[in-house]
């Protein structure tokens, strides 16, 4: 009886052993994350578009322990450098099955971050490892690194949406589609991505401008203040003045009486808030490449003002770092689709390879 209850103990510990899984932590140092990210509560705060978390790992399969603030926001999952699916997250904490059942070996896999901060965080707590696998030395960090500033464009609103109805809704979005994080991709750059739909440098659609977002942290929270001593950019991209373009014509909106009181910005007046954001991006690097940009919508269509004034701006800075360059006029109705922001990032990479060195 003895000998039979030491074989079922023995055959209980191996069986455990067996399908005992590695807990990985949210501030394990063999994890890497991309953008701005806090962390608060034992969990790794994913708010900005495009923010991922990495890691290498020996083995069979992984999970992540995720909740999401709304249950509005979408991961990519994305395994030795393919898209495997997309995650719709839930309001509730939960242990997600990323993959399994992998011939045994070196994996990578990343999460990344597809929707804005407007539709809420992202909490990441921890990996699982599957069965007897193992983790591996920390992704390396990519010797480039870009910086995006935008709006929509940017942050690849409704990029997703084929029926034309240019629905901005979260299962629509994506930044992984975007210009911007196909532009760092081909650059194999590091990628951070400050940008909200709507917003621009001296009004936006709601109570927020670029001024005013740009060194947040946490962008949910005003009183958050990033580090820009953590991440230095080699280039600065930035896409804005297409919401302003409409709303200083827009007397009636709340936001214009807000910003501008009864009289629109004239041409001086516009040009000096530009620069002010641009002079106040190079405060803060130094040696970086500024890229002033606009488009691909209409604010760079045929007889815009708006890249004259992006120009007058830029050349008075007198600064041979700080370029500009204008993508096309697609068009076409609303956001740009898939095709038209695999333009976009045809076109700046091409601008990028011409006319910077890094």
């Amino acid at each position: 009886m003895r000998n039979r209850f030491l074989i079922a103990l023995i055959l209980g510990v191996v069986s455990l052993a067996a399908t005992a899984q590695t807990i990985i932590k949210s501030t394990d140092s063999h994890i890497k994350y991309s953008g701005r990210i806090a962390f608060k509560n034992g969990a790794a705060i994913l708010s900005w578009s495009g923010n991922s978390a990495k890691i290498n790992f020996n083995g069979t399969g992984i999970k992540a322990s995720l909740k999401d603030e709304f249950g509005k926001n979408y991961l990519k999952v994305i395994l030795d450098g393919t898209v495997l699916k997309d995650v719709e997250l839930d309001s509730l904490q939960h242990s997600y099955d990323l993959v399994s059942g992998l011939a045994s070996g070196p994996h990578t896999l990343e999460l990344f971050k597809r929707t804005e901060w407007i539709f809420g965080r992202t909490l990441l707590y921890g990996f699982e490892l599957e069965g007897d696998s193992k983790i591996e030395a920390t992704p390396l960090t990519n010797t480039r690194k870009i910086e995006f500033y935008g709006n929509s464009i940017t942050c690849g609103y409704a990029v997703l949406d084929t029926t034309g109805k240019d629905r901005g809704t979260p299962p629509y979005e994506d930044n992984y589609l975007s210009y911007a994080y196909l532009t760092a991709k081909h650059f194999n750059a590091e990628y951070s991505c400050i940008a909200r739909s709507g917003i621009g440098v001296m009004v936006s659609w709601f109570p927020l401008i670029m001024p005013e977002m740009y060194d947040k942290l946490d962008p949910a929270d005003e009183k958050s203040t990033w580090n820009f001593n953590k991440y230095t950019p080699d280039v600065v991209v930035i896409n804005l003045f297409q919401n302003d373009s409409w709303l200083v014509k827009q007397p009636q909106h709340p936001e214009f009486a807000h910003r501008f009181g009864a009289k629109a910005p004239d041409e001086k007046q516009i040009i000096a808030a530009y620069q002010n954001f641009i002079k106040t991006i190079r405060k803060k690097y130094p040696q970086a490449n500024i890229i002033c940009a606009l488009g691909s919508m209409d604010a760079t269509r045929e007889g815009s003002q708006w890249p004259g004034y992006i120009t007058k701006a830029a050349e008075g800075l007198h600064d041979v770092k700080i370029k500009t360059h204008f993508f096309p006029y697609k068009g076409t109705a609303g956001h740009p689709s898939k095709t038209e922001q695999q333009a976009m990032a045809d076109d700046l990479i091409k601008y990028i390879d011409k006319n910077i060195r890094w």
